[in-house]
């Protein structure tokens, strides 16, 4: 019985310390399956390396702004203005809410998709912004997405 007691009480603890926010963006921590930066390309050439509204493979970037509730999706700096929203595999993994500004490897996939308003309504929620910055949100947008399987901090 107390072998079992014992058991539970260490898994306990596990699944509580697996289940906390990641606490700082250091660089050369991995997240999710991990990557290297070989091969990657600038998140800037993206849109030329699309096939059909595709792309697998490793981007670089700057993380220009990320989830403050749990860190479940981040944006990358693309170029004029605009950013590329990345979001984690099966939500297997999350981002420290410090990230914003550091140089990251992203691998897995991108796609062309259109995000819908409800949807970009919650993501501006989750970004802080304010209610006006909100309501402001009218219509669906067409953008890329990235799925990460896994994330470098440089």
């Amino acid at each position: 019985m107390r072998l079992l007691a014992t058991f539970v009480l260490v898994a306990a603890i596990s699944g509580s310390a697996l289940a906390q926010d990641p606490v700082s963006a250091t660089k050369g921590v991995t997240y999710g399956a991990g990557t290297t930066a070989d091969g990657a390309i600038a998140v800037t050439e993206l849109p030329n390396n699309l096939n059909n509204g595709q792309y697998t493979g490793k981007i670089t970037g700057k993380v220009t702004d990320v989830c403050q509730k749990m860190g479940c999706w981040m944006k990358l700096e693309n170029s004029q203005g605009e950013t590329l929203m990345v979001k984690f595999k099966d939500y297997g993994f999350f981002m420290p809410k410090d990230i914003v500004g550091k140089e990251v490897v992203l691998d897995g996939e991108a796609t062309v998709t259109e995000t819908s308003v409800k949807q970009l309504k919650h993501y501006a929620k989750d970004a802080g912004k304010s209610k006006k910055e909100i309501a402001q949100i009218k219509s669906p947008k067409k953008e890329t997405v990235f799925v990460a399987n896994g994330v470098l901090v440089l």
